[in-house]
């Protein structure tokens, strides 16, 4: 699968490789195992984890160095809060899938006003806030839409605005 990937990309090597969703009928190290022999032989340079827990995380450090874990986590959606700080303490990226789902009611509508920025500008920043090893990704249709979305860069949320959405 890796060298059919590598054929279709015309490369020689892939810069992050991710595992994602781990198969339960095959053991994670069963997995990494054959992932890092890719590594080992440079096809692949680094491995992030997708949709996992500490103690995969922990399990698959012990078979292969992670870069990055990407689950689902917005301001809806906190079920890896422990992931996020977790990562943040290990140099970790996190990678928050759907970084813009969920709804921060009125909070965010009213933060947003106050800063003259869109939600999905605030939710980013908030995202970016919560922790320095957090890269959200979102998606964009359009060049404005990437020019709103990097413009969240720009805003600095309040600790009250922060702890409003937290």
């Amino acid at each position: 699968q890796i060298d059919e990937s590598l054929r279709r990309l015309l490369t020689d090597s892939i810069a992050l490789y991710y595992l994602h969703r781990v198969d339960p009928e095959t053991p994670l190290e069963e997995s990494l195992g054959a992932i890092k022999e890719y590594r080992d032989s440079g096809k692949i340079r680094h491995v992030g984890l997708s949709q996992v827990g500490i103690d995969q995380i922990e399990r698959a450090r012990r078979v292969v160095p992670i870069v990055a874990v990407q689950n689902q986590y917005n301001l809806s959606e906190r079920r890896y809060e422990d992931v996020v700080d977790y990562c943040a303490g290990e140099g970790i990226v996190f990678v928050p899938f759907f970084p813009l789902r969920g709804d921060g009611g009125r909070p965010l509508a009213e933060i947003a006003d106050r800063h003259g920025a869109t939600p999905a500008q605030i939710a980013l920043a908030w995202l970016l806030r919560r922790s320095p090893t957090m890269l959200p990704i979102p998606g964009t249709l359009s060049i404005e839409h990437l020019k709103q979305n990097l413009a969240a860069l720009e805003i600095e949320l309040s600790d009250a605005e922060f702890e409003a959405l937290r």
